[in-house]
């Protein structure tokens, strides 16, 4: 049983710091409205709480 993390960009990443555009990047991410499905672990929750007033997440359990 994987567990996945559906990761939506509701914010642009104008005006914010280099660390935090290479992380949304980094999560497959690259304008308003995108979406990924990553596997949850623990480096995807790390990314995912260091942008969270960026996206918006949901837990989807298969």
């Amino acid at each position: 049983m994987a567990n996945f993390i559906e990761v939506t960009q509701i914010h642009s990443v104008i005006g914010h710091p280099e660390k935090t555009r290479r992380i949304i990047k980094g999560l497959g991410l690259g304008g308003i409205g995108g979406v990924r499905l990553h596997k949850d672990n623990n480096c995807i929750r790390g990314m995912v709480n260091k942008v969270k007033h960026l996206i918006r997440y949901r837990l989807i359990a298969e």
